[in-house]
């Protein structure tokens, strides 16, 4: 059954994922770790994020210990859905277990945070993020300048920008995007215009956006 539900996963094919982990109950076979973390990356993939959540109580009432594959699926499906409070609320939850946070986990809270423009809990979140033992990466500081530019928080969105270009952090094409949207919104044409230069000295894609 695991290989099963986690080719149907990878295939994303997450209502064949459920429906396999679901005949396993009906013919008594006992779900484990591995069964559990496949059927919610399912849920994941197919921004199934209520089933996400009800498979990830499922795993308590089974005695099934939630692992950090577990938790990131649950919240990347929260994220997915655009549910960004379901999906703090699961950060936050697997903040008080023993369970380690994983770059994927912050990425996944941070980019919810940020699809409905929520920047100062996509800051908190990297804050939280640059005082653990996991590394600060591209797609979370991506996702906390695209959240300040969502929010309308264009000087915080550029002055995090700037700070991150100063460090060892590689900004990608979505992070001069969303600094360039700042700039639109703040006004800030002669920034923009340098913005765009360095992009361009980087051999990114431009994309329409960013014009």
């Amino acid at each position: 059954f695991s290989a099963a539900i986690s080719a149907c996963e990878k295939g994303g094919k997450w209502e064949m994922a459920v429906n396999l982990f679901d005949s396993m109950a009906q013919k008594t076979v006992e779900s484990d770790i591995v069964t559990f973390n496949a059927a919610i990356s399912a849920c994941e993939k197919g921004g199934e994020w209520e089933l996400a959540l009800q498979l990830l109580s499922r795993m308590v009432q089974s005695s099934v210990e939630l692992d950090m594959i577990a938790y990131s699926a649950a919240i990347s499906a929260c994220e997915k859905g655009c549910e960004w409070e379901q999906a703090l609320q699961l950060f936050g939850v697997m903040a008080r277990s023993k369970v380690g946070w994983g770059t994927i986990t912050f990425n996944a809270a941070i980019s919810a945070c940020a699809k409905q423009g929520e920047w100062e809990k996509a800051l908190e979140l990297l804050s939280v993020l640059g005082q653990s033992k996991v590394q600060l990466g591209t797609i979370s500081i991506s996702a906390s300048v695209s959240a300040c530019e969502k929010g309308c928080a264009w000087e915080t969105a550029l002055e995090l920008f700037m700070e991150t270009a100063r460090s060892n952090v590689e900004l990608d094409a979505i992070s001069f995007s969303a600094a360039i949207s700042a700039c639109e919104k703040g006004g800030e044409w002669e920034t923009a215009w340098q913005i765009l230069r360095v992009m361009a000295q980087k051999a990114m894609r431009l994309g329409t956006i960013s014009f």
